[in-house]
């Protein structure tokens, strides 16, 4: 039987100086394939030239990746400043509409990193510029300057998990350590989004979508970087993969 498909929304970068591309990160495409175990679909991030309705009507599940831009200040009511950094305004008015419609086809979403960030502000919420500059709170970035992958995504961000709540469920603890790579982030949630973990500074890492009916999880950190051998990674991924089949038989039976 042929796998779910899973897709990725994917970026834009500019390669080689030059020209413009559609860009996943390779780990978090080995992350659906080989522990979610599903069929990895690059979406790029580009309405014009993807259908929304299509995707509703094909897709299995949807992973959010990270990425260096961040979500437009303008889908939460604020202007554009400088302060804000880099934008990917196509993607943004791809992924908005596409979260919230399949969410209510009860598909799977799992955001990581900017992901979050996105299922927050489509349900309404607002993001933090920097949450390293507030009062009482740590940077939450990688080491500057840094190229060294075992130093960028090492485990330093201790997450206290909602005691019963989706995540804490999925992953089997309370207390874990995740990667840490990130200036922005939640600030006030969303009108259906439930907080599901925070660090040790009280800057959310964690949430659900209220009423979902699938697998809609956000983190703020980065799973896909060990997917296959961290524990709490991997519950992640074979979790959402669970739930992508379960939306592949469902379409299966209604088609039988």
């Amino acid at each position: 039987m042929a796998r779910p498909l899973v897709g990725i929304l994917a970026s834009n970068h500019l390669a080689e100086d030059s020209y413009e591309v559609q860009m996943v990160g390779q780990r978090t495409i080995e992350a659906v394939g080989q522990v979610a175990g599903c069929m990895p679909l690059l979406i790029p991030g580009l309405p014009e030239s993807v259908d929304i309705a299509d995707l509703v009507a094909t897709l299995d599940g949807l992973v959010l990746p990270g990425a260096r831009a961040n979500v437009h200040p303008a889908y939460y009511g604020e202007e554009l400043t400088e302060a804000h950094g880099v934008m990917d305004e196509a993607r943004d008015a791809l992924g908005q509409p596409l979260i919230r419609a399949l969410i209510e086809r009860g598909v799977p979403i799992f955001g990581l990193c900017r992901g979050i960030q996105e299922m927050n502000v489509a349900f309404g919420g607002t993001l933090w510029t920097e949450v390293g500059d507030l009062p009482g709170r740590h940077r939450h970035r990688m080491p500057a300057g840094c190229k060294d992958p075992d130093i960028i995504f090492e485990l330093r961000e201790h997450v206290r998990l909602r005691p019963g709540g989706a995540v804490a469920r999925i992953v089997g603890a309370e207390n874990i350590i995740t990667n840490s790579l990130h200036g922005q982030a939640i600030r006030d949630p969303g009108e259906r989004v439930i907080v599901e973990g925070w660090a040790a500074d009280g800057t959310i890492e964690a949430i659900s979508i209220r009423g979902a009916q699938s697998f809609a999880i956000g983190v703020q950190w980065h799973p896909e970087h060990d997917a296959a051998s961290d524990p709490p990674s991997r519950a992640l991924f074979q979790a959402f993969g669970d739930a992508a089949r379960e939306v592949q038989a469902r379409r299966q039976s209604i088609a039988a």
